[in-house]
């Protein structure tokens, strides 16, 4: 039973989004196909599928407690922390787990990992809880792309392209704040700011725009093919916000979207390593 808990704790839903980044920073930090299925890139696959995602959603879970006592979606996809002593205990041991990593991954590695640590427990625990402290609550959404680029640098041995670094952490500011917008009414309800809540929903629309654009930009100032394949950001948000789409089902629309995007970016990546 306590491993099915922390199982459906740790949103099998959204699994990908950290195990994702794995496999899109080592495809283009690789040389060959077969420094893939290499040690380092394994096992930093492994613990971005499962062991991360319990350690940034189970601390979520404990200092949320008293808000997810009355969220409903805890009746269903996701599991209520109520107070069981296996969630800090399995939190700590993930948190551990990178650590015997290290004989096996550059020093430039490192600090990626240092920064999906503190970024995942100050987003969610006190005193920073950037999660209520708007622009902070965005920019720290830039721990979605620290397993990419530890990747890419346990195979590259160099870090990535500044551009591609600006460019991946521009795309998780502008998604993290889309999907602030369907909750900032209960948000402010609840007393709880966010880059959203201040803003509102028009301008936060503007926000993800931006952010988004800018992306597309770094991304295209490294391939113009990039830029135009991350250009669909902005021009969906532009979609949502001029149709006054339902943005709360729009959100649902995402983890598809991301999906498609995430593959064909993969695969231009093996293109290129494949076919040079």
């Amino acid at each position: 039973m306590t491993l099915r808990y922390l199982l459906v704790l740790s949103r099998p839903r959204f699994w990908f989004y950290l195990a994702g980044p794995v496999l899109v920073g080592a495809v283009f930090g690789a040389d060959r196909l077969g420094d893939l299925l290499s040690v380092p890139v394994l096992a930093l696959f492994a613990y971005f599928l499962v062991p991360a995602n319990v350690f940034l959603y189970g601390i979520n879970d404990v200092y949320d407690r008293e808000i997810d006592a009355a969220n409903p979606k805890k009746e269903g996809r996701e599991a209520r922390f109520e107070g069981q002593r296996a969630v800090p205990v399995a939190v700590t041991v993930c948190a551990l787990v990178p650590l015997a990593f290290f004989p096996v991954l550059p020093a430039g590695a490192w600090p990626w990992l240092a920064a999906f640590l503190l970024l995942g427990a100050a987003y969610s625990a006190p005193p920073a809880r950037f999660k209520t402290t708007p622009v902070l609550d965005s920019v720290s959404n830039g721990l979605y792309f620290a397993p990419g680029a530890a990747a890419y640098v346990a195979l590259a041995g160099t870090q990535p392209p500044a551009l591609a670094i600006a460019g991946g952490w521009l795309w998780t500011m502008g998604m993290h704040t889309f999907s602030a917008i369907p909750d900032i009414e209960p948000d402010r309800a609840a007393g709880i700011e966010t880059t959203a809540t201040v803003l509102g929903e028009s301008r936060t629309y503007a926000y993800c725009g931006a952010c988004w654009a800018l992306s597309a930009l770094a991304f295209g100032a490294l391939d113009a093919r990039l830029g135009a394949l991350f250009s669909i950001y902005p021009a969906l948000v532009l979609a949502v916000a001029i149709t006054e789409a339902d943005v709360s089902r729009a959100y649902w629309w995402f983890p598809a979207i991301n999906t498609v995007v995430g593959a064909l970016f993969t695969m231009g990546g093996l293109w290129a390593l494949v076919y040079g």
